[in-house]
């Protein structure tokens, strides 16, 4: 993979219009190089659209997309769509062998991709055999077979449990930091909050927020919940010590964010405010989302094949990391 500087993907201004419904409208966003940019949002956003015409699968009705990535044809870009594309019958190995030729891949290739994605052990079982996870893995491995500058991945850690969102968050960073670029769609932030340096949300084929995890939890931050008397007079005392961002619930309990229990506390002793209790109320990055963007009404939707039964479920994920 060769590094790059600017931008692998420019999307200007980017509309697709189907017979029965507009998919996505006039969408802008940058995918840099040497980054992830993660496109989030509920199911008929219009994720998967955009990932296509990216590909040039689809072309856009309005606007305009840009690779900027050196090279072309499929050794430039690395691929995982939904559905994954993969033959039940072939063996993991016989699978990769079928695309390395495409892309100018030698059998010591394939065996550094089988290793590098956790495969080896599994090379000669048949496709149908493997868990759905692995599917997915495989799918990456076809698409790193070439080392390409940009990946473009659609619905990446669907059925991922903790642990493997979190192997698949290393995979994505390492190849970021290496130089290259990520694009990858997810229906959750939980999903991508920790590994993204961008994030796109998308609500009903529109931008509807971007910018950077950190940004998105000054916006939505974790809150202690205090039950204070009188709880006016501790969100002055807050407010005059810096921590303005103090909300008052329905209940007259004050949710506050920035401040830590005990400066809380200090705070209270100070301006003789009685303290009854404190709470966390971390904010999961999905409720977040939810308060971002609403399901799509009469989406269009690719036809998908039925889901495998048997996923891991996601573990819970904390809010963010700073990035």
């Amino acid at each position: 993979m060769s590094a790059g500087r600017g931008d692998a993907v420019r999307v200007r201004g980017v509309g697709k219009q189907f017979v029965q419904a507009v998919a996505v409208d006039g969408i802008d966003f940058a995918v840099p190089a040497g980054s992830v940019t993660a496109l989030v949002g509920p199911a008929g956003a219009g994720k998967s659209t955009v990932l296509r015409m990216v590909l040039g699968l689809q072309r856009p009705t309005s606007g305009a997309i840009e690779i900027g990535v050196p090279g072309s044809g499929p050794a430039a870009l690395g691929a995982v769509l939904t559905p994954r594309g993969l033959h039940p019958a072939r063996t993991v190995r016989d699978q990769l062998a079928c695309y390395a030729p495409v892309v100018g891949a030698s059998r010591r290739r394939v065996t550094a991709v089988l290793e590098h994605t956790g495969l080896a052990a599994v090379a000669q079982s048949t496709v149908e055999r493997l868990h759905p996870v692995q599917q997915t893995r495989l799918a990456l491995a076809i698409a790193l077979l070439a080392d390409p500058p940009l990946l473009v991945l659609d619905d990446l850690f669907a059925g991922a449990d903790g642990l493997e969102r979190g192997w698949l968050s290393g995979l994505l960073r390492g190849h970021a930091e290496r130089g290259g670029a990520v694009l990858v769609s997810a229906d959750t932030l939980a999903d991508v909050v920790a590994v993204a340096d961008q994030l796109v949300v998308l609500s009903e084929g529109a931008v509807v927020w971007q910018g950077t995890p950190a940004k998105l939890r000054r916006g939505h931050p974790d809150r202690l919940v205090v039950a204070a008397q009188p709880s006016i007079a501790l969100a002055t005392a807050l407010a005059a010590q810096g921590f303005t961002d103090a909300v008052m619930r329905p209940d007259g309990r004050l949710a506050v964010a920035e401040a830590s229990e005990a400066t809380i506390r200090s705070v209270a002793a100070a301006a003789q405010v009685r303290i009854g209790s404190i709470v966390s109320d971390p904010i999961h990055p999905d409720r977040v989302l939810a308060s971002l963007t609403k399901p799509r009404r009469h989406a269009h939707h690719a036809p998908t094949p039925p889901v495998t039964p048997g996923g891991f479920a996601p573990a819970p994920t904390s809010y963010g990391m700073p990035r």
